[in-house]
């Protein structure tokens, strides 16, 4: 994972409702991403919780923070200790589960969300303390970001042009790329690009990325950090 500057904030961690900024905090950031991710007709979420997660989730709260960032919730909301109940009247049903598997950090939580036309988005992301969040995966192909910046995700066939097509739109705009990378399984199969962004990316910017010949579905994702 690449290393970046952190501010006193980062340090300190965030303002929120606790207990703990990595296990409340985090996981309310890597649920709200989520859900940015799958968009906003969740139907369902079941989630995978491993190592320190599973063995800690309920005492230190991260179960209702967890469903706070599904419903869109702050880490500092509110009403986040009530989020079981406000996910039952948006008629989400969300469930969890222990692995005994190893993850790559002990904070660590699969979300597996299904909307109500079936289709199945699953995202998986650690938190790594202060509140500060890395997203991991999507549907399988490995990825990396932060949720610090406005980040546009699309998925793509992997062929000539395409990076060129997106960075030439977001130029046109006066969007400038704090960071990039691109991620593919096979040569000429499906590719996810992942662009981090100093501006915010407006809703007519991401629509004509998505009508890019071969881009499948761009998103994006609003920064989770409100100080920088």
């Amino acid at each position: 994972m690449n290393l970046r500057e952190y501010s006193v904030f980062d340090i300190m961690g965030p303002v929120m409702i606790g207990p703990s900024s990595s296990h409340t905090a985090g996981a309310a950031r890597l649920a709200k991403i989520a859900r940015q991710i799958a968009g906003d007709d969740v139907k369902e979420v079941q989630f995978i919780l491993y190592d320190s997660f599973a063995n800690t989730y309920k005492g230190h709260g991260t179960d209702k923070a967890l469903v706070a960032g599904i419903i869109g919730l702050d880490p500092d909301d509110e009403r986040l200790p009530n989020s079981f109940e406000l996910a039952k009247e948006q008629n989400i049903s969300f469930s969890f589960v222990k692995s005994d598997k190893d993850a790559s950090h002990p904070n660590t939580v699969r979300m597996i969300i299904k909307n109500n036309l079936g289709d199945v988005i699953e995202v998986l992301g650690s938190s790594i303390g202060g509140g500060n969040v890395v997203l991991k995966e999507i549907n399988g192909m490995n990825v990396e970001f932060t949720g610090e910046y406005e980040t546009l995700i699309t998925k793509h066939i992997d062929k000539p042009g395409i990076i060129a097509m997106v960075t030439k739109v977001l130029s046109e705009h006066m969007i400038n790329i704090a960071f990039m990378r691109v991620y593919r399984q096979l040569k000429g199969d499906m590719a996810i690009m992942v662009i981090e962004s100093d501006q915010t990316i407006p809703e007519d910017v991401r629509v004509r990325i998505e009508h890019i010949d071969g881009i499948e579905k761009a998103i994006v994702v609003d920064s989770v950090i409100k100080h920088k």
